[in-house]
């Protein structure tokens, strides 16, 4: 029979959820996940940064495919690190036929991360992806797949192709994924393909196809799921509108609190009773991050819970640690504050804002920053006049988005969440006036209660304090295996 862990660490960000809180979740026989998110942006920093603890290094040398690693490290790695005016180099943009080296680096880079997530224990990890960021998909799962990733899992749409995807990549054979193409009849041509054979140098490893996990937000999504997808969903995980990041819009007409909120009403709630129904296992998200609502969510009948904001701000974290420091100083003296805010996210999903000085969640910084789309991951595919597929972005220069046929309307309040997510882990980039890019905090309605995880007198916790207490572990059980998890961290 197949033990499910209890506790899902999220995916957060971009590099929050970074190795080493999926390494420290997982060590602990609970499921850590790494965040696939922009990671070859976020690997080309760590080099560009001199890889300090040559944890970069030691992944890039276990990759299957030298020659590879080879020329990412030659590429980008700055001995002693750049000066800290410098800017960071840019990659090329993800397109439908994305150069290949910009192929290798997304295997290398998701095949680092799951390597050094998995280092020091044989417990499953996981990568967590968003579906709307469509053009990396291929390559990133497959560098994850070679690292022995035990679990996928996708949100932020529908990922009906991810399963063949699994089945065929396992195999090491050719994959594809159909882009979405605003503005395209349904049999325009939109094929990704990646054939793992031409990226070969050897023998191929053995291969495990990984569980996949589907996020969703209601129960027509997850009967959908398992009714058109491509193969085997292994189970869901059912996020609430309190949960961090993107959040599903209301159903209906959107309606807007005084500040400025989406609305969510009964319509917006799944039915547990139906989920149970479905016979897979399943874990509740958003606001489940207690030990009370890990008994209510095994009680109803789920695997367990996925809880994000505790670990966003446990020690282990990416998210830096003066960011990590004020808004535990809010959550103490209960003051801290997450805006769901219907603009800020250019995809038009609603999107959790952790509301924190020196941030874009002040106006002024918003305002003060000038539009740059130098990144491109939530780009949205497009059709042109002449049938040709243009990518655009609303948080990208109003002219350049309304010349690709986008409405100026759509551009009102968006935010390069880009570049802040990259600034929220220390990897902001520098512009040529020396301006530095703002960070954005997303975090989950549930920031105030993470003060359970901190023991009497202390103003930080570890990862593993958040599994023993959601877990109703005492601390003296685990203290030896946490010790053990810092050293190889």
């Amino acid at each position: 029979m197949v033990q499910f862990p209890k506790v899902i660490q999220g995916g957060m960000g971009v590099g929050v959820s970074n190795w080493r809180l999926a390494q420290a979740v997982s060590r602990l026989g609970q499921l850590g996940v790494v965040s696939g998110t922009a990671l070859d942006s976020l690997f080309v920093r760590r080099l560009v940064d001199g890889d300090p603890g040559g944890h970069m290094r030691r992944g890039l040398d276990a990759f299957p495919f030298p020659a590879i690693a080879r020329r990412v490290w030659q590429e980008y790695f700055v001995p002693g690190g750049k000066a800290a005016n410098a800017p960071y180099p840019l990659l090329p943009m993800h397109q439908r036929f994305a150069p290949r080296k910009l192929i290798e680096l997304c295997m290398v880079s998701n095949f680092v991360e799951v390597f050094l997530a998995r280092e020091g224990h044989n417990n499953p990890v996981g990568v967590n992806y968003l579906e709307k960021v469509q053009m990396p998909h291929l390559f990133s799962i497959y560098g994850a797949m070679l690292a022995g990733v035990g679990y996928v899992l996708m949100g932020a749409g529908i990922p009906l192709h991810i399963p063949a995807i699994l089945d065929a990549l396992v195999a090491h054979r050719p994959a594809e994924y159909r882009l979405q193409v605003t503005g395209a009849a349904a049999d325009f041509d939109s094929q990704m393909r990646f054939d793992p054979a031409e990226f070969a140098e050897g023998p191929l490893p053995i291969l495990e196809r990984p569980k996949f996990l589907a996020i969703i937000s209601s129960n027509t999504l997850a009967s959908t799921m398992l009714r058109r997808a491509s193969g085997r969903v292994d189970g869901f995980v059912v996020e609430g509108a309190t949960a961090g990041g993107h959040n599903a819009p209301p159903r209906g007409k959107l309606q807007l609190t005084s500040e400025g909120e989406p609305i969510y009403g009964e319509r917006d709630r799944v039915s547990i009773p139906e989920m149970r129904d479905l016979g897979v296992p399943f874990w509740l998200a958003g606001g489940y991050g207690s030990p009370e609502k890990l008994r209510e969510a095994l009680d109803q009948g789920a695997a367990g819970i996925q809880v994000g904001t505790a670990f966003a701000l446990s020690q282990e974290s990416g998210l830096r640690t003066d960011f990590k420091s004020m808004l535990l100083e809010r959550a103490i003296s209960g003051t801290g504050k997450v805006m769901t805010d219907p603009l800020a996210s250019p995809t038009g999903f609603p999107f959790k804002v952790a509301q924190l000085e020196g941030t874009s969640s002040e106006p002024e910084i918003y305002r003060d920053r000038r539009r740059v789309c130098d990144l491109g991951y939530l780009r949205e595919p497009c059709l042109t006049a002449d049938g040709k597929i243009a990518y655009r972005c609303a948080a990208e220069p109003v002219e350049n988005y309304v010349a690709k046929g986008g409405n100026a309307e759509e551009t009102a309040g968006r935010k390069c969440l880009c570049n802040a997510l990259l600034a929220n882990v220390g990897h902001a980039q520098v512009r040529e006036n020396g301006a530095v890019e703002p960070p954005l905090i997303t975090l989950g309605d549930d920031l105030n209660t993470v003060t359970q995880f901190l023991a009497p007198g202390e103003t930080s916790y570890s990862a593993g304090r958040v599994v023993e207490i959601l877990l109703g572990v005492q601390p003296s059980r685990s203290e030896p295996l946490l010790h053990q998890a810092a050293a190889i961290s």
